[in-house]
């Protein structure tokens, strides 16, 4: 199977989507009798953000 980096780029913009959104949900739960769940969004957002880079990385590597 051929790399795709034209699939791979999409793959990571929907990402980057992806962690905005969950971003805007934590920030919007700072503060709320639900901050705990806001905390573990936050560390949600630190993993895809790495994922992100990682995605990013590699196409850049094959592009």
């Amino acid at each position: 199977m051929d790399l795709d980096v034209a699939h791979l780029s999409s793959l990571s913009s929907s990402l980057r989507e992806l962690t905005e959104r969950v971003t805007a949900l934590a920030d919007g739960l700072q503060g709320s009798p639900r901050a705990n769940v806001a905390a573990d969004l936050f560390d949600v957002e630190r993993n895809l953000k790495a994922a992100s880079r990682r995605l990013a990385a590699l196409v850049a590597k094959l592009d």
